[in-house]
C-alpha cells in the first residue's frame, strides 16, 4: 500500500519506527506496505491513530486525509441499545 509508504515518509519514519510504535517486526511491517500481505483490523485502527487520518483514506476509500469525528457512545442502562450520540 502505498499510502502507507506515503504516510510514513511523511512523518519521516522508517519502516522499522513504526514497526515498533504497532508491536511487530519491520519484515511484517513492510509487508504491508507492498501489499503482500493484508493488514489487519486492529493495525489499521492503530494506524489511522497515529497518523490522525481515517482507516478509510489509509485504504483510499477516500482522498480526504482528515479523520473522522469520533462516536461518543451513551449506554443508557434502561435501553438494551447503544445510542451514539
Amino acid at each position: 500500500m502505498n499510502r502507507l509508504k506515503d504516510l510514513r515518509e511523511d512523518n519521516d519514519l522508517l519502516q522499522k519506527d513504526v514497526a515498533k510504535i504497532i508491536n511487530m517486526s519491520q519484515t511484517g511491517y513492510s509487508k504491508y506496505e507492498v501489499g503482500t500481505n493484508d493488514v489487519p483490523t486492529e493495525i489499521l485502527k492503530k494506524l489511522a491513530d497515529y497518523y490522525d487520518t481515517s482507516v478509510d483514506y489509509i485504504l483510499y476509500r477516500t482522498d480526504v486525509r482528515t479523520p473522522y469525528r469520533k462516536s461518543i457512545v451513551d449506554t443508557d442502562e434502561d435501553s438494551k441499545y447503544e445510542k451514539v450520540i
